[in-house]
């Protein structure tokens, strides 16, 4: 694995044939090294991407795993993966080999994790995404096994959940003078929709004779570029019955800005418009402050609150029944009491 020196640029490079996945031949070549070892480096690093050994680094496995998942995952969750491995994994492990790591370093690095006192739930989705990688080394790249599993996890999901009820958003709402802020507010408190479904919505999409609107896109926000795809689940393709007063809201609303058509989008501002008027207006109400997803969540805990079941509150929000039931079940009032009365009448006749 030879390096050579450039004398006009006073820099090493590397030069070398690889056999790509045609099985056609190939030159490499690589310029601008200060350091010959680190020619030497780039070249092995290379190599074994190329082959997806398990003597590769993480830094190499993870930049792999990366680009893999730009073709099959949405831009949001690449998005916060890189985050989580950029600031609280390849810090400690990118220049490991991954067969090298044994759940003792895994075990070593949770310790910093917990130690950083982030909370229990933040501290399983990191160890969710770290283990995720190492059981696609394991598929894709003959790992022999995942040392996450070994390891053990770190942290615990927690079911806890922030929301509004519908006394805390109406006395939020009236202080909200953005018009459209306070439209926009009101769709996703009214419909349960995600927000970057309610962003990716044209005027098309609304229908006011009959008061619905048709979700079958989303809009992601990623280094400074949108993006529209498919909804987040197969079930997000709905279409949604809304109140006549919160479509005709949307209506005059649209109707304020010149030259709308079809197939524009009515809402193209960012998430920091309704942050903060989140942040503005819950501490003029004197409510908790909440996240604009917790708004959904609000959403769902009015419909239980009014008696409709999940398989119809599925149907709304565009997620599954198995999804309500884990996610909401808690906010459901028990109905145990109620069974053991009616048995009881069954055995002891009035």
């Amino acid at each position: 694995m030879p390096a050579y020196y450039d004398e006009s640029t006073k820099t090493w490079f590397c030069k070398f044939y690889y056999t790509d996945y045609t099985g056609a031949k190939k030159q490499k070549k690589k310029r601008g090294f200060k350091l010959q070892r680190e020619a030497k480096e780039w070249e092995r690093n290379f190599l074994e991407r190329l082959q997806g050994t398990p003597d590769m680094t993480f830094q190499a496995l993870y930049d792999i795993y990366i680009d893999d998942m730009r073709h099959r995952l949405r831009p949001g969750t690449v998005k916060k993966a890189e985050s989580v491995f950029r600031n609280r994994i390849l810090p400690y492990f990118k220049d490991k080999p991954i067969s090298s790591i044994t759940p003792a370093d895994i075990r070593a690095w949770q310790n910093t994790q917990i130690d950083a006192g982030y909370s229990s739930g933040y501290l399983e989705q990191i160890h969710i995404i770290m283990s995720i990688l190492f059981n696609y080394a394991v598929s894709y790249y003959n790992l022999p096994s995942n040392p996450c599993k070994k390891a053990g996890g770190m942290g615990k999901q927690t079911r806890s959940m922030n929301f509004w009820t519908l006394a805390q958003y109406t006395g939020f709402i009236q202080h909200v003078t953005d018009i459209a802020a306070h439209a926009a507010l009101q769709l996703l408190f009214y419909s349960g929709m995600r927000f970057g479904e309610m962003m990716a919505l044209t005027l098309a999409d609304f229908d006011f004779q009959a008061n619905t609107i048709s979700v079958s896109k989303t809009l992601h926000h990623a280094s400074g570029c949108d993006t529209v795809g498919p909804p987040k689940t197969a079930n997000g393709n709905r279409v949604i019955s809304m109140p006549a007063a919160i479509m005709q809201e949307v209506q005059a609303y649209a109707a304020k800005i010149y030259g709308m058509a079809p197939e524009d989008r009515v809402f193209t501002f960012t998430d920091a418009l309704i942050r903060g008027n989140i942040k503005r207006y819950s501490e003029k109400a004197g409510i908790p402050r909440i996240r604009i997803h917790d708004i959904r969540h609000s959403h769902v805990s009015l419909l239980i609150d009014m008696g409709f079941t999940p398989h119809l509150i599925a149907e709304r929000i565009g997620d599954t029944v198995q999804m309500v039931n884990s996610t909401y079940g808690h906010l459901y009032p028990s109905k145990h009491a109620e069974v053991a009365e009616k048995l009881n009448r069954i055995i002891v006749p009035n």
